[in-house]
């Protein structure tokens, strides 16, 4: 009689027992997949497009262009004493790289449901794919935003960057933790009601109105001090203030919103780990 010898795999695929855990091992094995599918993301937008990479810089120039006439120049909504493209392009480029992070990665799973459903990997590499890609973007963004800043800064313009500045890799951790927590806990939703999907596509532009993108909370200090929970509710209110304070100089900084903003984003990350580790061994089922 033949003794049993014991197999051994390159590769095993198990059931995921523990909600949080993510195999962070597996996903580092894949690293090389994720660095594809950043590539893929870039190129595949701005693949037929004319201008390609300076639509980065097109639609920031655009937005601040269109802020600063209706509500600078129209509203005359005050901007804290910093010149206006100056204080709506910080606020902008933050939110712009929130709100990508969110919508892209509620629907990962529908966008994605060929590939997901014919080949293993793990399936936390497509959210983190859109929080690099978006990463890029935002990084280009940032390159306009200190080419202002140099600009106003030499042209006079009371500015007065401090120590806060060496907060700033803090907030984007954090502004990438709630997008990616967030949308992955919509993406659970999306995957059976499709529905969904619009609603957040509309709501999130909706959203930016509850932060200080386009006016800043001294004002609703000041002037609606009824609403300032409203304000301080969203947790980028607290980022976008952090940043304009760090870099600017001007703005409403506070650690005890700084506080709540970054318990907020882990109580969205870890709810979305949680969510996305059940809904991913079902999903094609439902998508």
């Amino acid at each position: 009689m033949e003794k049993e010898t014991e197999e051994i795999w390159d590769i095993e695929i198990t059931p995921k027992n523990a909600l949080l855990d993510l195999k962070l091992n597996d996903v580092w094995q894949y690293r090389d997949l994720l660095i594809l599918l950043v590539k893929r993301d870039f190129i595949a937008f701005y693949k037929q497009t004319i201008l390609g990479p300076v639509w980065f810089f097109v639609q920031p120039v655009i937005t601040i262009v269109m802020y600063t006439i209706v509500f600078g120049n129209l509203a005359g909504i005050p901007t804290d004493g910093v010149p206006k493209p100056l204080f709506y392009l910080a606020g902008t480029i933050i939110w712009n790289y929130f709100a990508d992070c969110l919508t892209k990665t509620s629907t990962v799973f529908k966008d994605n449901a060929g590939m997901l459903s014919k080949v293993y990997f793990p399936r936390l590499i497509m959210p983190l794919s859109i929080v690099f890609s978006n990463l890029v973007k935002f990084g280009v963004q940032l390159i306009l935003f200190f080419v202002l800043l140099v600009f106003y800064w030499l042209n006079g313009a009371t500015i007065q960057p401090n120590i806060f500045i060496l907060l700033f890799p803090l907030l984007i951790i954090f502004i990438a933790g709630a997008g990616l927590g967030l949308g992955m806990m919509i993406s659970a939703v999306t995957t059976k009601y499709r529905d969904l999907a619009f609603i957040v596509s509309f709501g999130v532009p909706l959203l930016m109105y509850s932060t200080t993108v386009i006016f800043p909370l001294s004002e609703v200090l000041l002037k609606h001090p009824n609403y300032q929970w409203f304000i301080k509710l969203n947790p980028v209110t607290a980022i976008i203030e952090t940043f304009r304070y760090g870099f600017l100089g001007r703005g409403s900084f506070s650690w005890a919103l700084l506080g709540y903003s970054s318990l907020m984003t882990i109580f969205l990350l870890i709810t979305g780990i949680i969510i996305f580790n059940r809904i991913e061994k079902n999903f094609v089922d439902t998508v």
